[in-house]
């Protein structure tokens, strides 16, 4: 009964020997071991390793890609323009004694001083350049530019920078503001410009179409008067054929006209000589009129 448990407390310490002295990597990490404080071995292979208990101490960083995302800030441009760059940084450990020794492994203070590179790095390429050249036409230059002066500047603590991306290029506010104001009263007079071409263009159609309508009618009105007249000449030359085939028929048709002209109610009273022309058909009898 005592070799047992003699057995199992020497399994128990053996178990808590192997324990303390053994550490595992995983893949997504990396370790650093020391040696009373001192850095003594780095770049573990995933897998387990040993150490000597209180003697080693091992210290492990995340070895994934990490993110930078900050707030937007300001930068001159060449034409003494504010604009607002909203940027991230993708970065990692590539050497991890450096990487300690710099930042004494805090990831906040990498944070920190790669923030400051790459502020510094789009000061001076924003401040190279005119607004539209940032948005637009050397957005990606830039990008590839602060990429490798980062890279190069983060050498010496351990870091690798994979990729800087600009995600928007804005103007202030108030500069927005005013922008927007401009465009808008540029969109004003262009709107008011078209307007006033096509009543211009409106006028001239109208002009157009009114002189048509005057050219039509005077055609149809000349037109009208040359058939009226032919009709008139037509009408002369039937009477003058009648008048001459019987010009006493002629004279009464034409008297009969006019008295049916001039007495055309009941109350109708004409005071004329009796000698008059009018009635020189009253004195001749039916005989005669034949």
């Amino acid at each position: 009964m005592k070799s047992l448990n003699l057995l199992i407390i020497v399994g128990a310490i053996v178990g808590v020997v192997i324990w303390t002295a053994t550490f595992f990597v995983d893949e997504r990490e990396k370790a650093i071991k020391f040696q009373l404080g001192k850095i003594v071995q780095t770049n573990y292979s995933p897998g387990i390793h040993f150490q000597i208990p209180i003697w080693n101490n091992v210290r492990k960083f995340d070895a994934r890609i990490q993110t930078l995302d900050e707030k937007p800030e300001r930068y001159l441009t060449a034409e003494k323009k504010n604009v607002l760059v909203d940027s991230f940084v993708k970065w990692k450990i590539y050497d991890e004694k450096k990487f300690f020794i710099a930042t004494d492994g805090d990831f906040t203070r990498a944070n920190v001083r790669l923030s400051q590179i790459i502020k510094d790095g789009l000061r001076g390429a924003f401040g190279l350049r005119t607004v539209q050249e940032a948005v637009s036409g050397e957005r990606e230059e830039i990008m590839q530019t602060i990429t490798k002066h980062a890279d190069k500047q983060t050498e010496e603590f351990g870091i690798k920078v994979i990729d800087v991306r600009i995600k928007r290029v804005d103007l202030p506010k108030e500069i927005s503001n005013s922008v927007f104001a401009r465009m808008d009263a540029e969109r004003d007079r262009i709107a008011k410009e078209l307007r006033s071409q096509g009543s211009e263009a409106a006028e001239r159609i109208r002009a157009e179409a009114d002189r048509q309508r005057t050219v039509i009618l005077a055609n149809a009105t000349k037109e009208s008067q040359e058939l009226r007249g032919e009709g008139d000449g037509k009408a002369v030359e039937i009477y003058a054929e009648a008048y001459g085939a019987n010009e006493d028929f002629y004279s009464f048709y034409r008297s009969l006209e006019a008295y049916r002209q001039s007495f055309t109610g009941q109350n109708d009273l004409l005071v004329l000589n009796p000698d008059s022309k009018f009635f020189k058909h009253f004195d001749k009898t039916s005989k005669d009129v034949q």
